[in-house]
């Protein structure tokens, strides 16, 4: 066992106990910190001083933080605890409604709910009281339209999900299918169809003297694509394309929804195949894996350079016999070495469809005006949101009705 010297704390240490309370909170958060943890962050603490706010939190970062995912639930666990106590009233405020009075509303900004429900761990507290008022007050609740709570899971946003809500959300992505209708091949086989089958038909009658007694027929075989995912895991992307591994992860492990292979790629600064690691059962075991195959979560994004690389080098293997491929990016790319347009044009002439999911089509006011999102948009054969679970549900539309383009045309036309 590691033997620790003493520190020369005061007799009250309460900075101490603050640590070790923050600490706390980042293991409800999901982070994985122990008891050794704590100790080497309170030893660091000591030895960097506490003068300095930024020397203080990348302290505690570099004791605390062990995966690049976890700085955004650190930064914002950080700021609600030691920059102002009057924030456990607003955090409130994003876990239960306000029944009485009126408040400002603010939506949470991401890992924020999460932040506050690691904080509170499950803290109620009373209603302030209000003055005595000799009148009734009758509060009359229409709840014609109001959505239960499935519904409402279905149309959050993946990015404002508490670490509850994100939990179920993955029990229903594991649940949803994504069918895919079969494909005729060119091929035939000698069964009952519509097709004239000469050959057999006349060995029949070969066999019979040069008499036609029946007339033989075949149909053309039936065959089904594959499904290649290309996900980014690129800072912005990092929580929608978690919950979209989890839904490939699903489709990838259910049988009878007719996809021959199902091949998933990530790419951020570069290109890495996953495939192999969602083919385990266990989802957690399978994104692991996909998380320590691939080092440049929530890194940077150079979507040219990795379309690039998946056409020179995998395009061939894998995109055979009119593959759907199914594109998750929010097209902001910041590489200038390729030709993204390019990219993307061999990308859809490779494949049967083309299917760009982008979360930043959740926004009404979203408009095609970044380079990226311009030399994209042409060659996608569908354009849709992906943002929430319904939006994933909906991908059967897209892949049954190949003429459905989505917000395609719209935005075209915007350009």
């Amino acid at each position: 066992m590691v033997q620790y010297p003493e520190m020369a704390l005061p007799d009250d240490p309460k900075l101490a106990q603050n640590i070790t309370h923050f600490a706390r909170a980042l293991r409800r958060a999901g982070l994985a910190i122990g008891t050794g943890r704590v100790i080497d962050a309170i030893r660091a603490v000591a030895v960097v001083g506490f003068t300095q706010k930024a020397d203080f939190f990348w302290t505690l970062h570099a004791c605390f933080v062990s995966k690049p995912e976890e700085h955004l639930i650190f930064a914002q666990l950080f700021r609600l605890y030691w920059r102002d106590p009057e924030y456990l009233e607003q955090m409130m405020s994003f876990l239960r409604p306000m029944v009485r009075g009126t408040q400002e509303e603010r939506a949470a900004a991401p890992a924020e709910k999460r932040a506050a429900e690691a904080l509170l761990d499950g803290e109620e507290r009373p209603l302030p009281p209000q003055p005595d008022s000799d009148d009734e007050i009758e509060i009359d609740i229409d709840a014609t339209q109001t959505a239960s709570a499935e519904e409402r899971l279905r149309t959050l946003d993946f990015e404002l999900m508490s670490v509850a809500e994100m939990n179920a959300a993955k029990a229903v992505l594991a649940k949803l299918a994504l069918p895919v209708p079969p494909l005729l091949s060119r091929r035939t086989e000698r069964l009952a169809g519509t097709l004239p089958d000469w050959q057999t038909t006349m060995r029949n009658a070969m066999r019979k003297g040069g008499e036609v007694t029946d007339f033989a027929t075949k149909r053309r075989r039936i065959r089904y694509p594959n499904l290649v995912v290309l996900c980014d895991i690129s800072g912005s992307m990092s929580q929608y394309s978690r919950a979209v591994l989890h839904f490939v992860h699903a489709v990838s492990n259910r049988q009878g929804q007719g996809w021959a292979q199902v091949h998933a790629f990530t790419f951020g600064t570069r290109l890495t195949n996953i495939t192999r690691h969602l083919r385990r059962r266990d989802v957690d075991v399978a994104l692991a894996a996909a998380g320590t195959e691939a080092q440049d979560w929530e890194g940077g994004t150079r979507i040219g350079a990795c379309l690039h690389d998946f056409n020179r080098d995998w395009s061939r293997r894998v995109m055979g016999q009119g593959a759907v491929v199914l594109l998750i990016t929010d097209g902001l790319d910041r590489d200038t070495d390729h030709d993204l347009g390019r990219e993307m044009e061999r990308l859809r002439l490779s494949s049967r469809q083309l299917i760009w999911l982008n979360p930043l089509l959740r926004w009404d006011g979203f408009a095609p005006k970044a380079k990226g999102i311009m030399q994209m948009l042409p060659h996608c054969s569908s354009f849709r949101a992906g943002h929430n679970i319904a939006s994933l549900a909906g991908l059967a539309n897209a892949l049954s009705r190949p003429d459905d383009t989505g917000e395609k045309a719209r935005l075209l036309a915007r350009m």
